[in-house]
């Protein structure tokens, strides 16, 4: 096994990693995949998805793990930590043809020891509701893609709801169903209900019940991910456009958008006390979006690559005095009509979005307020801590408002931030209102309006999740090669010399350009490009220059400030732990959850969780395993 952060090769896979909690490790034998344990050969497939339900067994091992690997769906009793996989018996296997498994999702509402409801989302556009548990096939949904031909890219089950979900395609489509309705045998008639800055939503005419109930039109592109809020009253949408919408889903109204700082948006969470959502995308970078303010209050950079994941760590933060966002107003009389039409729905339980108060091992608070991860095609794994020095800038840090459950701590975590570093507050032209949410004032955290004047001039503060020093901090990378390696005046020369740095505007000159194509290349980006024609060519050529102009539009806006107008967090964590890019995390009670495009699901056992014995191997496990 490898020891943490010691390799001899920059390449070398780590099998555990240090936290201010302690070790996280890698449980080898707690490892799902197919039963032959062969690495997949990932070329051409979509990404490995796995899905998490309890369906509350009496015996105590009451979760279950769902996952796709290329053509094949598998549904395993999830063990964890507490004893090693059994690949040789799974609950359910399906195998299809003329189609892929894409994304899937349980109902945790209707979910028992007998039954489960799961959704699967296929690359024809199909969607399929299914029982492994049943072993049954109970409907299929836009059979005849007379919906949407185009590939889904994520299925949700509506918070709250038995019978409602949630569909977004590759055509940028977001479709809500209910699973007592038929889907037609013609194609769907649609009705503007309403519209707005980038998005319209339509409801389908028809005499009788039918699906979609809703068609949402969002954005350009592919709608890449999108995330209902924990209260389940927004959602959050990631599209590729380089978009963060955010919707009051009832209403259909836009609440606050963001854009990326180049690219498109892959995946999106939220908080678990739903104040913060965080988008990772194609720019390799991780963004911070307060939703009470609709602006960006960070970016981390860490991730030598697209970053494929976010997700939040709600077993670690942990808020004081935590308010939910506040409700949306902009209700519309027949949209709810439409809504009761479609078969009601419960709200999700609110308890959900409020974080118990926890301190931390000796009684101190500590200065982090919220930790979540991220994962990327660089099969590198980012841990991140948003601390107060980014969220109250404008406040003395001894009014902490937030702690941090520290698990298992081995030593008395750092607090050392600067209590006169200020965070910048973006401005905008007055002539030039940058939103589309007719919104264009943010109200500063602490009220003082005498620092948006001077806040550009004050040197920017980093995430203290590291300790400050001059030269690069342990476990960070290098600047990615496409971001520019000339320092921005207007950034402090302290903050340079941090070794993540270095981040000055984004330049819209040829040769930058060129720059960034190279280096996304390496992401199949541009790589198919020598095999189209020329008129294909020059159709990539007009997009690439459309998509120059539109950035040069947002880029210093409050959609898209530039790289020194908001802090620059740095990795807490930032390690290989794969040899393919890495398409899932999830963070449970006692360990995260990751797993690789060959197919391999893997446990990392949180600090002080009790790990396997040797004796515990089951009799078909390798004599080797991917990391």
């Amino acid at each position: 096994m490898a020891a943490e952060g010691g390799g001899k090769e920059m390449n070398e896979i780590k099998t555990q990693f240090t936290t201010r909690e302690g070790v996280y490790k890698l449980l080898t034998h707690s490892e799902y995949s197919r039963p032959n344990r062969v690495p997949f050969n990932s070329q051409g497939s979509n990404p490995v998805k796995v899905s998490f339900v309890n369906v509350n067994d009496q015996s105590g091992n009451g979760d279950r793990i769902c996952f796709n690997v290329g053509r094949e769906l598998y549904f395993y009793i999830y063990k964890g930590v507490r004893k090693a996989a059994d690949l040789s018996k799974p609950i359910d296997k399906r195998i299809y043809k003329g189609t892929q498994p894409t994304c899937h999702d349980f109902n945790p509402l209707t979910a028992t020891a007998e039954s489960v409801s799961l959704l699967v989302g296929f690359s024809a556009g199909q969607v399929q509701l299914i029982d492994p548990i049943k072993k049954e096939t109970s409907k299929l949904f836009n059979e005849e893609r007379l919906i949407d031909k185009s590939g889904v890219t994520c299925v949700r089950w509506v918070p709250g709801s038995e019978s409602l979900f949630l569909v977004a395609h590759s055509s940028g489509s977001l479709y809500l169903y209910n699973v007592e309705h038929t889907c037609g045998t013609t194609p769907p008639h649609y009705q503007l209900l309403k519209q707005g800055d980038g998005y319209a939503v339509h409801t389908c005419k028809s005499k009788s019940a039918r699906n979609p109930l809703l068609r949402w039109t969002v954005g350009e592109g592919a709608l890449n991910e999108f995330a209902f809020s924990p209260d389940g009253k927004f959602l959050a949408c990631a599209s590729q456009d380089g978009f963060l919408r955010v919707f009051g889903f009832d209403a259909a109204e836009l609440h606050g958008t963001m854009k990326s700082y180049f690219g498109g948006l892959l995946c999106v969470c939220w908080s678990p006390d739903g104040r913060y959502i965080v988008a990772g995308g194609e720019d390799d970078l991780v963004t911070v979006w307060s939703f009470s303010d609709c602006r960006v209050i960070a970016r981390g950079h860490g991730h030598k690559s697209w970053v494929s994941v976010v997700a939040f760590d709600h077993c670690t933060t942990s808020v004081e005095d935590s308010d939910p966002p506040a409700e949306f107003s902009g209700s519309d009389e027949e949209f709810h009509e439409q809504i009761h039409f479609a078969g009601g729905r419960d709200r999700a339980n609110s308890s959900q979005s409020h974080l118990s108060k926890r301190n931390s091992t000796d009684g101190r608070p500590v200065s982090v307020t919220y930790r979540f991860g991220s994962v990327g095609q660089d099969t590198q794994l980012c841990l991140w801590d948003l601390t107060e020095d980014i969220l109250f800038p404008h406040l003395p840090l001894s009014r902490t408002r937030t702690h941090t459950n520290v698990m298992s701590a081995t030593s008395p975590p750092a607090t050392g931030s600067a209590s006169n570093t200020t965070a910048t507050t973006t401005t905008t032209n007055p002539t030039n209102p940058p939103g589309t949410n007719g919104n264009n004032t943010v109200s500063s955290s602490s009220g003082n309006s005498s620092a948006l004047s001077n806040s550009i001039l004050a040197p920017l503060p980093r995430s203290n999740s590291l300790p400050h020093s001059t030269g690069p901090a342990g476990g960070s990378t290098t600047p990615n090669s496409h971001m520019s390696s000339k320092g921005s005046s207007i950034i402090d020369s302290a903050f340079i010399a941090t070794g993540v740095s270095k981040f000055a505007t984004l330049s819209l000159h040829d040769t930058r350009k060129e720059r960034h194509e190279k280096d996304h290349k390496r992401n199949h980006s541009m790589g198919h490009i020598s095999s189209k024609s020329s008129d294909k060519l020059n159709q990539l050529s007009s997009a690439a220059r459309t998509a120059k102009a539109d950035a040069a539009k947002t880029l210093g806006t409050l959609l898209c400030p530039r790289m020194e107008e908001v802090p620059l967090l740095e990795p807490l964590v930032c390690k290989k732990i794969a040899h393919e890019r890495l398409t899932v995390l999830i963070f449970l009670e006692d360990c995260l959850v990751t797993a690789c495009q060959e197919g391999f699901i893997c446990t990392w056992a949180r600090p002080g969780k009790v790990g396997l014995l040797p004796s515990q191997n089951p009799t078909n496990s390798p004599s080797g395993t991917v990391v």
